[in-house]
């Protein structure tokens, strides 16, 4: 008899956190100003591709709208979560929008405080 071991698929299940987070913008003017405020943070990385940008951050990072509404040359209150909203088509971690800046975190622990997570158990 004859036995056959099959290879470890690089596909395999992973559950370890990735504490990882980020979003994809439209590439298109508003896209792109984003893309270059943020690539000045040192955890995010941007990946530019010919239909959209792609944002990854590492644990947690800010897009705070006036440094958005300086790079643009518009006044202060121009950008704003609807106008985020309108150039992001996806996400992963988790997003809070606040008045003055949009916070992405990879793990919902550390949001908690934003999101009413109540991180004791329940006995």
């Amino acid at each position: 008899m004859t036995t056959f071991k099959t290879a470890e698929s690089p596909y395999k299940s992973d559950n370890t956190a990735s504490n990882r987070c980020g979003f994809t913008l439209m590439n298109n003017q508003v896209g792109v100003i984003v893309a270059e405020v943020l690539e000045k943070l040192p955890n995010v990385t941007i990946t530019h591709l010919p239909s959209m940008i792609r944002v990854d951050g590492q644990n947690r990072f800010d897009v705070v709208y006036a440094d958005v509404d300086e790079a643009a040359g518009e006044e202060e209150g121009w950008f704003n979560a609807a106008e985020f909203e309108e150039s992001m088509s996806t996400h992963y971690g988790r997003m809070v929008h606040l008045d003055d800046r949009t916070i992405m975190f990879a793990n919902p622990e550390d949001a908690a405080e934003y999101l009413d997570f109540d991180l004791k158990p329940i006995r």
